[in-house]
This record gives C-alpha cells, structure tokens and sequence, in this order.
C-alpha cells in the first residue's frame, strides 16, 4: 500500500515516521514528495489547495476530528471515503476544560478574581451544584463524554443533539422544537457542536438570549459558531454573567479584539482538547490496516451532516 503523507504542521516528518511504525508493510512519502505519483491512501491534516487536484485515493484518513475545511476544498475527490479522527486523548480533556469551567461559574471563581483585582473581600452566597443545570449542546463522541463526566460530578446535565441520544444520568433533548426548552433550563451552555453551514453563526442573539439571565457560556466546539458581537452585547446588557471561549473565530485572536479585555470573557488560546500524537498516529494506523483487510472502518463522514 502507498500512502502519501501531508501535514501543515512543523512536526510532519515525526508524525509521519510514527504512523509508518504502526504499518510496517506500507510505502510512504511525505508530500510534497511523490506529488506525481498514484498512492491508494491519503493522510492529511489542512492539505494545501492542489493537494487533491488530479489524484484518486482509494480512502483519506483526516487527522483531526473537525473535517468543516477539509469538505469545503473543491478538489475533494466526490466519492472517496474520508474517515476522521476520534478522541485520540481529547475525551480527557475536553471533561477537564468543561469541569473547569462549570466548578468556575458555580463557586463564582471568576467572580472573586474580579474582585481580588480591586482589593475586594465580598463572600457570595453558595450554591448546590443539582440547582446548577449545565446544558451540552451537541451530542457527538466528545459531548457524550462531557455530558456524562459532569453528571458524575453531581452537576444536572442537560443533552441537546440534532437527532435523539440516550444517555444515562442525562435528560437528552433533540431536534429544533426541543431546543428552546433545553436552553431554558440551562444555566450553562456547553457548545460542541460540529461545524456545518447549519451551525455555522449558532451562538447568536437569538439563541444566547433563550437561555435565563445570568446564564455562562463555554464555547469549546468551532470558532466560527460564535457571533462575537451578539456576545457582547448580550453580557454588556447583563443577560449573561460570563463566557468562556477556548475556540474563536479568528485564531489566533488579534492583540485588538476585544474579547481579550473584556471583564467577563475568560479566553484560552485553543487548548481544551490537543490532540496527543502519539494517540492519534495508533488510532490512524489501525484504522489504515483495518480498510486494507476489508474491514469496517470507524469515523466514516457523512458528507451530506458535514461530520
């Protein structure tokens, strides 16, 4: 099996000898190295514009769990399967980022970071984690594991997915006519939706101003979900107490925006989930010997969902 090797990371060759690791059998070259040949496999992560142009692979492997750019390259063969990555370590730490940052909002951390900012002692009045329901919006493999991670915290979890999702300890809402009731009831909104055309500007006025005054959101899916200035607005007016944003969307965020100093708006450069390369090449090269026997694949897109 040939199979040509792209990464836009600096580390490529790296990644690329420990996939080969993993598939002793295999032929690889690293692009832009055999450009000109036929190879049966595709690796990629942020392929350049004529990565796909005239070449034919029997299966793409993409190393990343988001495929939203790679779908929107107009030289993406039609027919080809694209399977995608799956956790990889990043399970973990996405239950690390969101726990962080529901135990933040419910013990008013950042409200006393405020005010240790200005010499203030002000002891706020507790609350029991069961009165603060905190809503995941967007069911997929690593919404599960938030979901279910924060119920076993003690928190309320609430679940709102597209299509129905069964998961216990969670109260699981689906489709569009469910969504109003679940953003309601929900006291923070964890976003990790994927990022469609549908999805795309989600975390809007609309949608931000249907959850209860008071409520944080902690945007840890796609950038490009949030309306950054409905978000303002919306905390400016005090509708909402606080916003943690790990993913913007413009990255990195520039010196100016001003997110960065805004005194509710807590930003953190893109680290809720990074993948573990080491993970992530076993996870690949199995996937990669699992297509060669013939046998099922996980990960499979589903071009016409954009995940």
């Amino acid at each position: 099996m040939k199979i040509l090797f792209q990464s836009a990371d600096a580390d490529a060759q790296e990644s690329m000898d420990m996939l080969a690791a993993h598939l002793p059998q295999a032929r690889f070259q690293l692009w832009p190295q055999g450009k000109d040949e036929a190879h049966d496999v595709a690796v990629c992560w942020k392929p350049p514009a004529d990565f796909f142009r005239g070449r034919q692979f029997k299966a793409i492997f993409n190393m990343g769990a988001g495929v939203d750019a790679l779908l929107l390259d107009p030289e993406l063969p039609a027919e080809t399967p694209i399977y995608r990555l799956e956790d990889a370590g990043m399970a973990a730490q996405m239950e690390e980022y969101a726990s962080w940052a529901a135990l933040t909002y419910l013990r008013n951390f950042n409200v006393y970071a405020r005010q240790q900012k200005q010499a203030q002692w002000n002891q706020l009045e507790p609350r029991a984690r069961e009165s603060f329901p905190v809503g995941v919006m967007g069911l997929g493999l690593l919404g599960q594991r938030v979901a279910r991670y924060l119920s076993g915290l003690g928190f309320t979890v609430r679940g709102w997915n597209r299509s129905e999702r069964r998961i216990e300890g969670v109260q699981c809402y689906a489709g569009e006519a469910a969504l109003g009731e679940f953003l309601a009831g929900t006291q923070m909104l964890v976003c990790l939706l994927p990022l469609t055309p549908a999805t795309r500007g989600v975390l809007n006025r609309q949608l931000l101003s249907q959850l209860p005054k008071g409520a944080a959101l902690v945007s840890i899916g796609r950038g490009l979900h949030l309306v950054q200035e409905d978000l303002i607005a919306l905390l400016d007016a005090g509708h909402l107490a606080g916003a943690t944003l790990d993913v913007l969307p413009q990255e990195p965020l520039p010196p100016d925006n001003p997110l960065w100093h805004h005194p509710l708006v807590t930003v953190t450069p893109h680290i809720s989930a990074q993948t573990l390369l080491s993970e992530s090449m076993r996870q690949i090269g199995g996937k990669i010997a699992a297509f060669a026997r013939g046998e099922p694949v996980s990960g499979l897109i589903d071009r016409s969902k954009g995940y």
